[in-house]
């Protein structure tokens, strides 16, 4: 798959896990599907920033400004998933939290599908995509798994400090026995 598709198939396995999150019949399940929105939208969330929008504001005339929004919409982002993983299972706010998180992430993604990517297709070379989306594969084993608001949200600042998240994050999941993959 190319860069845009591996990010659309992203954007579908989100909206699926708060559709998991809907059907879930206890706190455990609940807080299960927090946990998966945690990381995978975490993993997503630092994969754009490090490889997609640098090239954005590359190819784009109006890039900087463009991307610029994108990472105000994840600075929001990033702050919920950083307050749902503080909560624990049961917590009465999980709710409103993922309401919100729903919300944001619904916006973001029908910018990005719907400005964003179709002007980096016009933009960017097939070929250009399609190692984006490979690099963007292997990228994903080591990425950020929690949210980090305070990190860096460009590189080269981000790419320093990605992989020391990266790392942190893996090893605190494991101390908390909570699935990496």
């Amino acid at each position: 798959m190319d860069a845009l598709e591996v990010l659309k198939h992203d954007h579908r396995m989100v909206e699926q896990v708060f559709s998991d999150y809907d059907s879930a019949a206890s706190d455990r399940q609940r807080r299960g599907v927090v946990e998966l929105l945690v990381r995978e939208l975490s993993k997503h969330a630092a994969l754009e920033e490090m490889l997609v929008y640098p090239l954005a504001r590359k190819v784009l005339p109006d890039g900087e400004q463009e991307i610029d929004e994108h990472l105000d919409e994840h600075m929001a982002v990033k702050k919920t998933l950083l307050a749902l993983d503080k909560l624990d299972e049961g917590d009465r706010r999980t709710g409103d939290l993922v309401a919100s998180l729903r919300r944001d992430v619904a916006e973001h993604i029908r910018e990005e599908e719907g400005v964003l990517m179709p002007r980096l297709r016009e933009a960017v070379s097939q070929q250009d995509l399609d190692e984006l989306g490979e690099l963007i594969g292997r990228a994903r084993q080591s990425a950020p798994t929690r949210p980090h608001p305070n990190a860096p949200a460009a590189p080269p600042a981000l790419t320093l400090a990605a992989p020391v998240a990266a790392a942190y994050d893996r090893l605190r999941d494991r101390l908390q026995q909570r699935p990496t993959t």
